[in-house]
């Protein structure tokens, strides 16, 4: 058997349905869309969501909340993962390089989860209290970019 002879298995390949190609081909005239109608016509679906004419169901439901558009959102670190960590400068550039945080977003927040048992200097967009405190009292700096 060569490469030239291979061929796919008989009823694995089906031909697709043509329309609209005449009389002798079953599917003339009406290319198997039935006679007039939405559905004939063509585009002639209503959109996902569509309830003939009633009210959506997305539009009936109240809107909930607010979403403040002012908001930071900032990656979170907490002072265990960075404790770990064997630097004794840590920046937001550190982090991600080592995979701590995946990425900036709007700045980087420490947090303070967890103890630390070392002076080490970390440069951050925000600190939380309980961070800033533990930090210190390890002998480190918390900096704020």
């Amino acid at each position: 058997m060569r490469i030239e002879e291979l061929k796919p298995a008989p009823g694995s390949r089906k031909k697709s349905k043509r329309v609209g190609r005449g009389p002798g081909s079953g599917h003339g005239k009406t290319s198997t869309k039935g006679h007039k109608g939405q559905k004939a016509r063509s585009g002639g679906t209503k959109g996902a969501g569509f309830e003939g004419g009633q009210m959506p169901l997305q539009r009936r439901l109240p809107k909930r909340g607010f979403k403040n558009i002012n908001a930071k959102e900032y990656a979170v670190v907490n002072l265990d993962r960075l404790n770990a960590l064997e630097a004794a400068d840590i920046t937001p550039e550190f982090l991600i390089k080592n995979k701590v945080i995946g990425s900036l977003k709007d700045g980087v927040k420490v947090l303070g989860k967890g103890e630390l048992t070392r002076a080490v200097t970390i440069k951050a967009h925000a600190f939380s209290e309980s961070a800033m405190k533990k930090i210190a009292g390890a002998g480190g700096k918390a900096e704020v970019i």
